[in-house]
């Protein structure tokens, strides 16, 4: 799906391209990638490129095209191992033509393009409209991360009550997102730092770039805090499980201990041999005794070991 803005004035939907707009390319399909190969010229393996979901954070010049390929956030609506995790927003532009492709529809452009009217002021050139995208993935990591942190709350909740698989399965995936989440954003920002020296900025440029720097920063240290704050709480329901596991061998062990005593009296005098009880009356009677006393004394000895 195309749609074309016009960012002159705050941010208006035209009917068709015009030179200097804005061209918003969202889940493209093989037509529209023809028409932007054959329209524009660009480079075919530029879209391609776009399209590889594990796509790093990168820039490349080829004939007067530049691509700029940008992380963002973006959560799975199926069911998934991780749902979520980052995609690659490619930024394409020569002279008087800016497109942006992304392969999926992210909560993330929908809001960009909503925040962008609401400021009805549209963009200076190019070079701001790149640096206010940064901007946006940085604000959005930090929304997914506050709804991670949540869920991470949720899971240790549950797991208090009780320690079972699917909210351990369910702290896994968070923590696989949230490499994913770090991954990216350093990505991110090691392209940014990149940018700053080959893009002409002006001073305006240069007070949206700080303003990206602390963002992105907030949200890298953000990522790391909670990685490393599930990473223990992990490492805590593991020795729980390991702990309750012991006690219930332990507790199994004394019990084999206790009934082992039993079995081996009762065995000795269920033999086949003569040994002086078969015909007393009281013999019966003294075998339980006996195993009863047994039994008594080597609960009273691991009783005392602390071992029942």
């Amino acid at each position: 799906m195309k749609t074309y803005w016009n960012t002159n004035n705050g941010i208006a939907q035209l009917q068709n391209w015009e030179p200097n707009c804005w061209i918003q390319v969202t889940c493209p399909t093989e037509e529209d990638q023809r028409e932007l190969e054959e329209r524009f010229g660009i480079p075919d393996y530029f879209i391609t490129d776009i399209s590889d979901t594990d796509e790093r954070a990168r820039y490349e010049y080829d004939d007067g095209w530049m691509l700029i390929i940008l992380r963002i956030p973006y959560v799975k609506e199926i069911r998934s191992r991780t749902p979520y995790t980052t995609v690659p927003l490619g930024i394409i532009h020569k002279r008087d033509v800016t497109i942006t492709v992304c392969y999926y529809e992210t909560n993330m452009m929908i809001d960009f393009v909503s925040f962008q009217q609401k400021r009805s002021e549209g963009f200076t050139d190019y070079v701001d409209m790149i640096f206010r995208l940064f901007l946006s993935s940085a604000v959005w990591y930090l929304k997914r991360l506050k709804q991670i942190n949540s869920l991470i709350d949720k899971a240790k909740r549950n797991l208090d009550k009780d320690v079972n698989n699917e909210s351990l399965i369910g702290l896994s995936r968070l923590q696989d997102s949230l490499t994913y989440f770090n991954t990216s954003i350093r990505g991110n920002e090691t392209l940014l730092s990149k940018l700053k020296f080959k893009l002409q900025i002006d001073e305006l440029d240069a007070d949206l770039i700080e303003d990206v720097n602390i963002e992105m920063t907030q949200a890298r240290e953000t990522a790391s805090i909670y990685s490393d704050i599930l990473e223990s709480t992990m490492d805590t329901y593991s020795s729980i499980i390991n702990n309750n596991m012991n006690t219930v061998m332990k507790t199994l062990t004394t019990v084999s201990i206790l009934m082992m005593f039993p079995t081996l009296i009762a065995s000795y005098f269920g033999m086949n041999l003569i040994n002086g009880m078969e015909s007393h009356p009281l013999g019966f009677p003294l075998a339980l005794a006996i195993s009863l006393g047994v039994s008594a004394l080597a609960w009273f000895t691991l009783h005392r070991k602390g071992l029942v």
